[in-house]
């Protein structure tokens, strides 16, 4: 019997995550839980981590966990690392449901930094209207940099680490007007964020295009070899596939 573990946490996840139960699919979704009230699925969803790649292991074992799907974030490095070790240690087949990343286009001024600390290095040393647009993981960084003005968009209220910091609670997708106005109404001079890819976080690029203003973009990190499909069509293809494979 097929039982699929779903990490999940992108508009993609819960894509996947609806097509699973119309097709009444066995399979669990899970949350790392780092919002505090995450988008409902249609599937029984567990909440939080799992404690490293052994324990990620002993759930799959636990669960009776035959496929996993890994669609968390792109940025979620540490967790899709767990799930290609933790597969190979219990011979668990795994596929990534991942989004393409961003490409430039004409107008853009994109500035590619390799990680956070070189998006920080990245801004001027004179003061700045920066959009922080990278979640609220990594904010701790640019306090190094306290003479700019911060403008952050979070899912959840609370408190941040720097000084002069404008938040607005919001949670996507997002439109370029609403991005326009948002940028315009804050007066900001750079944009900061990750290439995340989808559509859902793309309108702030856009807008930052019409608007003629810079974006420092923090690439995605590495991850080990693993296959890896680009929408939720290919993962059902591949889990037909390995049904068949297993005689299922």
């Amino acid at each position: 019997m097929t039982r699929i573990l779903l990490l999940g946490g992108t508009t993609e996840a819960s894509a996947l995550a609806r097509r699973l139960a119309d097709e009444g699919r066995g399979a669990v979704f899970s949350y790392a839980g780092r919002t505090d009230a995450p988008v409902s699925q249609p599937l029984p969803t567990r909440i939080g981590g799992f404690g490293g790649v052994a324990g990620l292991a002993r759930y799959i074992v636990d669960h009776a966990i035959t496929h996993v799907v890994d669609a968390t974030h792109p940025f979620a490095a540490q967790m899709s690392r767990n799930a290609v070790d933790a597969c190979a240690q219990t011979g668990t087949p795994l596929i990534a449901l991942e989004r393409p990343a961003w490409q430039a286009q004409a107008g853009d001024n994109w500035t590619h930094v390799g990680d956070i600390a070189g998006a920080v290095d990245a801004l001027p040393d004179q003061p700045a209207q920066v959009f922080l647009a990278i979640g609220k993981q990594n904010l701790d960084a640019f306090a190094t940099k306290p003479q700019h003005r911060y403008l952050l968009r979070l899912v959840d209220p609370g408190p941040v680490p720097l000084p002069q910091a404008h938040i607005v609670i919001a949670r996507g997708p997002f439109d370029v007007t609403g991005d326009k106005a948002l940028m315009q109404s804050h007066a900001i001079t750079h944009i900061v964020a990750k290439n995340a890819g989808g559509t859902g976080a793309q309108a702030k690029l856009t807008a930052a295009r019409d608007l003629h203003l810079p974006v420092i973009l923090i690439d995605r990190p590495a991850l080990p070899a693993r296959r890896v499909a680009g929408s939720v069509a290919e993962v059902m293809v591949w889990l037909d596939h390995q049904a068949t494979e297993r005689g299922v």
